[in-house]
């Protein structure tokens, strides 16, 4: 039978359950994947906890990328044929064996990407590629700031400076993270024991960067504004300081969410700096977001791109893997296999 993920409410890991779902079936202009990988993001805890919108109604299937094989087709007019291995981006419900996808959401995969490869690439590189160059339009000269480094966003940014000729990259980590970063051209900040507003403004002679790419929200928003140089962006694309973990209770995170800055419009103007809130799951122009998965399907094609991948998770351990990414362990990217 098929089967599916569900957050069956707002709250921790043991909330989540595999259940048995009836066979979707594709309608005109639709394809059905049968899922072998599905990503996990931080965005799926986050709506886990009842902070990430929007977000159906409980309970729900979370997910928002897949790859495995085509076998359904809408009609003959899809582009695609049965058994073809392909990609897929969505906009949630992703964390299934079985999904219906829209056909200008798919990828065909050449037979030099693996599946696993495939599925830790459009979430995280999209995310890194439409911040960096559709909303930044980064140049090689620019400085960048990357937070989560050492993550599936953080590896995918480093590596699409790195193709960029961009040689200004700083990311923080923990400090057992620095290697991955430092493989990728960044200079590593140790986000436990460094101030990175220091590093950086002692670097950069007071200058600051061009680009400062948050995945952590609350106060360290306000931080990250302060080390953007004029005309900077300042990209806010998660919240995992409002996520416990296994060292922070849920009325921390809570008081976390609090300290959320409100942006005065007339300082950024006064400033010229800018504010970018990203969240492609609710990104609806796909003409955009196709032509960016294209490129990056070019740059893995070359080499320039290659998807890091922490770990992978059988689906029927789904709620451990919720908790690895809580505790922050991963470098890189978690899967969840269908088997």
């Amino acid at each position: 039978m098929p089967r599916r993920v569900e957050f069956t409410k707002a709250g921790a890991p043991n909330t989540i359950r595999v259940a048995q779902m009836p066979m979707p079936e594709p309608s005109e202009g639709e394809v059905r994947v049968k899922v072998t990988y599905a990503g996990i993001n931080f965005a799926d805890l986050l709506m886990r906890l009842g902070f990430y919108q929007p977000r159906p109604p409980y309970p729900f299937t979370p997910g928002y990328e897949v790859s495995g094989v085509i076998d359904a087709l809408g009609d003959e007019n899809t582009g695609f044929t049965l058994g073809q291995r392909v990609v897929a981006a969505m906009s949630t419900g992703g964390q299934a064996s079985h999904v219906i996808v829209k056909k200008n959401r798919v990828l065909a995969l050449p037979d030099e990407i693996e599946l696993d490869v495939a599925a830790a690439m459009p979430v995280t590189y999209l995310t890194a590629h439409h911040m960096l160059h559709h909303l930044g339009h980064m140049s090689s000269d620019d400085a960048v700031l990357i937070h989560g480094g050492a993550g599936g966003v953080g590896t995918a940014a480093l590596q699409l400076c790195q193709w960029a000729g961009v040689t200004k990259v700083w990311a923080t980590a923990s400090g057992s993270k620095a290697g991955i970063i430092e493989s990728f051209g960044g200079r590593a900040i140790d986000r436990h024991n460094e101030d990175f507003v220091e590093i950086i403004k002692k670097e950069t002679n007071g200058d600051g960067v061009d680009h400062v790419l948050d995945p952590i929200g609350g106060e360290h928003l306000t931080r990250s504004l302060s080390v953007l140089k004029e005309g900077g962006r300042l990209y806010t694309y998660g919240m995992s300081a409002v996520a416990p973990t296994s060292k922070r209770s849920m009325l921390r995170s809570f008081l976390a969410w609090r300290k959320t800055p409100a942006f005065d419009p007339l300082r950024l103007m006064s400033r010229n700096r800018g504010v970018f809130g990203v969240h492609m799951g609710t990104w609806k122009d796909e003409t955009v977001m196709q032509s960016q998965l294209h490129r990056i399907l070019e740059g893995m094609m070359s080499g320039a791109l290659s998807p890091v991948i922490d770990s992978v998770f059988d689906v029927e351990n789904v709620a451990e893997a919720h908790q690895y990414l809580h505790d922050g362990k991963n470098i890189g990217k978690v899967l969840l296999r269908f088997k």
